[in-house]
């Protein structure tokens, strides 16, 4: 596949790597010459220098026959334009647009091929916003992501000493919970991905991924870890776009405090949210925090732009009391550096969009891609089509599916039924189909895998 991204940052720039490690051709447009030649000297792709919205730039990096335009840049009206001019003159395929300013999304019917022809809008702030509002509803997990319009989940949590089922083997799992079924797709010990079987023995601090219908998912925690009480008190440092969205979807749960610097934007917050306190300030100021009974706090979220000034609250807030901290780093090089420490949870953005990106690019009907332990795997959701003569996997049991290596079935959802994949499980067409895929090079042999023959046709 052809595709042009604009914008060498975080984002684009992780995007690139990823696409251009699973052979397709890639070209990246940026103003800065010096990002674009650390891209080229690491990666096997294209750099144009230029701004990416003119017609000349796009042209040079190949617009007359690309299938896909994915605009990243830091300004939403540069990637509007650019889809614009794409569509426009280029008539590319597939346009895929990051617009970060609520303004843009709240107005219905601007984003079509007759206004602004953007086929996916991607909103970080909003796909950051749903990551955390999902991990303060799960105590305890390290990540949680939805499949099957939220019917069944794949929560990663941290093996404890002392575990119901640390030391002992898998296969005992459902010995102890004989009424939920459940799968472990993945684990990771010290960074080492482990193909799970009903043998392989779970360790203390093991990161185990496993799946299971959404109303299961606390049974199991408590298989794996000290069941956690439900949060009541949360902090929010930084009222920006990311702050503000978060405690509008929380705060009717939730006793809610926001912590912002800038006077305009807290008297703003106060007008604009309904039961959020807001409170003028910074959050590493630690009379404040201890004013506010910081060590009554079930989470401090550190969610405002600067890297540093989100660790160092969130270091202060943990020493003071604050039962979970989740900071939100931009620098991906700081994420592994801090989580498991004082820091409880470590949030990437670029990670968290680059998954939402992934699922447009996938050949094939891919509903859902989330790109996992920094990249390094990916859980799919891809929907099987055909029959037994025009598919590799409908009408098979998942024991004959002859899948890549490192890759796991986990569970199956059909109409609104959650079926935990067992060997003798057999897959039918318009199934919705669960993989992990611990080593991301196999993610094109799972396409190829889910592709329909001509006879169906």
């Amino acid at each position: 596949m052809k595709i042009i991204i604009l914008g060498a940052g975080q984002v684009g720039g992780s995007l690139a790597a990823q696409l251009a490690s699973e052979a397709n051709d890639i070209t990246v447009i940026d103003t800065d010459n010096v990002r674009l030649r650390e891209l080229g000297d690491r990666l096997d792709i294209r750099t144009v220098h230029g701004k990416g919205s003119f017609p000349t730039v796009l042209r040079q990096a190949g617009a007359d026959d690309a299938d896909m335009l994915i605009a990243v840049t830091s300004s939403d009206e540069t990637n509007m334009i650019a889809c614009q001019v794409a569509y426009t003159l280029f008539r590319t395929p597939t346009k895929i647009a990051r617009v970060r300013e609520s303004a843009y999304l709240t107005r219905g019917g601007l984003f079509h091929n007759e206004a602004v022809p953007i086929d996916v809008l991607i909103s970080p702030e909003q796909v950051v916003t749903n990551y955390v509002k999902r991990l303060i509803e799960n105590p305890g997990a390290l990540q949680v992501l939805d499949f099957a319009e939220g019917k069944a989940q794949l929560v990663a949590v941290r093996a404890y000493y002392g575990g119901p089922l640390v030391g002992q083997e898998l296969r005992f799992l459902r010995q102890h919970m004989p009424g939920v079924d459940t799968r472990v797709a993945a684990i990771f010990r010290k960074d080492r991905p482990i193909i799970p079987k009903g043998d392989t023995i779970i360790e203390a601090d093991d990161e185990v991924f496993f799946i299971a219908a959404t109303r299961d998912i606390r049974a199991v925690m408590s298989e794996l870890r000290r069941v956690e009480k439900t949060h009541k008190r949360v902090i929010i440092a930084g009222g920006g776009n990311i702050g503000e969205r978060l405690a509008e979807a929380i705060e009717s749960r939730y006793q809610v405090k926001i912590i912002e610097a800038s006077k305009a934007r807290a008297d703003y917050l106060s007008k604009n949210l309904d039961r959020s306190v807001v409170l003028h300030g910074s959050a590493s100021d630690r009379e404040l925090l201890i004013e506010e009974n910081i060590e009554e706090i079930d989470i401090f979220c550190a969610v405002t732009n600067d890297d540093e000034a989100n660790i160092m609250s969130s270091m202060l807030a943990k020493r003071l009391g604050a039962r979970k901290v989740m900071t939100l780093i931009n620098n991906p090089a700081y994420v592994d550096l801090v989580q498991g420490g004082e820091i409880d949870i470590a949030i990437s953005p670029s990670q968290a969009t680059i998954g939402t990106l992934l699922t447009h690019v996938r050949r094939g009907d891919i509903v859902n891609v989330y790109s996992l332990r920094r990249g390094a795997a990916e859980a799919i959701e891809v929907v099987a089509h055909g029959d037994g003569r025009s598919s590799k996997v409908v009408g098979k049991s998942v024991g004959q599916i002859d899948l890549p290596p490192g890759t796991t079935i986990g569970a199956i959802v059909r109409d609104d039924e959650v079926l935990i994949a067992h060997d003798s499980t057999v897959i039918e067409s318009d199934d919705h189909v669960i993989l992990f895929v611990i080593d991301k090079k196999h993610v094109r042999d799972v396409e190829r895998l889910f592709q329909v023959g001509l006879t169906f046709l």
